[in-house]
């Protein structure tokens, strides 16, 4: 009974993925790029550093990926992200995420690889405009 309750409603499983990654992604671009929900002390990063183009790249990311407008590509450019996060900020701490706290990032990438590999799903606006997902 369970497995026909979970077949039945996999894609529905999947737009919640979806949805949950696109929007707590874009809530650490807004805390980079704005300030917002206590990041950086209130302050916004400096666009022209690392951490502003990190930012940059999650705000944008987490508002289509939550859209489901180009969520492949955009989800291989926020993995690629990650994983450069982890190596500059959160390796050089030790080589075990829970100790260096790069948990969060390792998260993410794995996240962005099922993307990735199954696209935006059902109730993108991709779909929904051009008919079928191509990116």
């Amino acid at each position: 009974m369970f497995n026909k309750f979970i077949d039945k409603n996999r894609l529905n499983f999947y737009f919640v993925f979806r949805i949950f990654v696109g929007l707590l992604f874009l809530q650490h671009g807004l805390q980079k790029t704005f300030g917002m929900f206590g990041g950086l002390g209130g302050n916004s990063a400096p666009i022209m550093s690392l951490m502003g183009a990190a930012g940059i790249i999650e705000t944008v990311a987490g508002i289509l990926i939550t859209l489901g407008l180009f969520t492949r590509i955009i989800a291989a450019i926020s993995a690629l992200e990650m994983l450069i996060a982890y190596f500059i900020a959160h390796a050089p701490g030790g080589l075990i995420p829970l100790m260096n706290q790069g948990e969060l990032a390792l998260l993410y990438f794995a996240c962005f690889l099922v993307l990735i590999a199954y696209g935006a799903g059902k109730l993108s606006f991709e779909r929904a405009m051009l008919k079928k997902e191509r990116f």
